[in-house]
C-alpha cells in the first residue's frame, strides 16, 4: 500500500508517524510546516497562482514562507479565467499578470524555492479532474462554479488521479484560513472561516464515500465530512 500525505497550512497539524505514509504533498506554502517537522521535502506541491498577486499581505507572507524551500515537482493552481468581452478579458489578463504561471515560476525561483518539474494545467484541467471525481454531481458541480476547491483539495485532487497511490492522508487542514507559517491578518478583516469551506467539505464527503481511500488525522476535518480517522 503506497499512502501520500496531503499537508495543508493548519497550525499545529497532527501528524502521522513517518511509517504511516511513503510520500508528501504540499499545498502553498505548507513545506514550511513540512520542514519544521522533519517531513521528508513533498514529491509534489501545488501553489495557487494567486499567491504571487501581491493583492493582500497574505499572499506575500505566503511567498516569504516559500522562500528556501524545495519540492520534486511545482504545480500552479491557476485562477478561473476572466469573463466578459473579449478585449476585457485581454485587458484583465494584462492587469493581473502577478498571476501567470510563468510569472509563478519567475518569482518563486528568485527567492530561492527549488522544484525539478514544473507543471500548469489549464483552469479547463482542473475543473474537469474535479467534475470527473465529483461523478458528474449536479449539487457539487454548483458548488465549484461559486467557488472553487481550495488548493489543499487540488492537491489530493492530483494525488488521486496520479494513479500511484492506495492510500491518502490529510493532515494540516481545517477549513480555516489560519496558517503555521505566520498569523493571516485577513482572520481581521472577515474571520477565520475559509471561504472555500463549503465547496471543500462537500467534495470530500463525496470523495470520502466513494474512494474509501482518504483519512484524516485532523478533528475538523471528521466532523465536517465524516472521513475517517487513520
Amino acid at each position: 500500500m503506497t499512502t501520500l500525505l496531503v499537508l495543508g497550512s493548519k497550525p499545529e497539524p497532527i501528524l502521522p508517524g513517518s511509517a504511516a505514509y511513503d510520500e508528501v504533498a504540499c499545498a502553498n506554502a505548507s513545506g514550511r510546516s513540512a520542514r519544521r517537522h522533519g517531513l521528508p521535502i513533498p514529491r509534489f506541491t501545488v501553489v495557487s497562482a494567486i499567491v504571487t498577486s501581491g493583492r493582500k499581505p497574505a499572499n506575500d507572507l505566503a511567498v516569504e514562507a516559500l522562500r528556501g524551500l524545495q519540492t520534486g515537482r511545482l504545480v500552479i493552481y491557476p485562477r478561473p479565467r476572466p469573463r466578459g468581452p473579449m478585449v476585457d478579458r485581454a485587458l484583465k489578463y494584462l492587469r493581473n499578470y502577478r498571476v501567470n504561471p510563468q510569472y509563478v515560476r519567475w518569482k518563486l525561483r528568485r527567492i530561492g524555492y527549488e522544484f525539478g518539474e514544473f507543471a500548469a494545467p489549464s483552469p479547463e484541467f482542473f475543473r474537469r479532474t474535479f467534475e470527473t471525481l465529483c461523478e458528474h454531481d449536479p449539487e457539487l458541480i454548483g458548488l465549484m462554479r461559486k467557488k472553487q476547491p481550495s488548493t489543499g483539495l487540488a492537491t489530493l485532487a492530483l494525488g488521486i488521479v496520479a494513479g500511484g497511490y492506495s492510500r491518502f492522508i490529510l493532515a494540516g487542514f481545517s477549513f480555516e484560513i489560519t496558517h503555521d507559517y505566520a498569523r493571516n491578518p485577513l482572520v481581521d478583516e472577515r474571520g477565520p472561516v475559509s471561504a472555500h469551506a463549503e465547496t471543500d467539505q462537500a467534495i470530500l464527503r463525496h470523495l470520502s464515500r466513494r474512494l474509501g481511500t482518504i483519512f484524516t488525522t485532523e478533528p475538523a476535518v471528521h466532523e465536517a465530512t465524516g472521513v475517517p480517522y487513520l
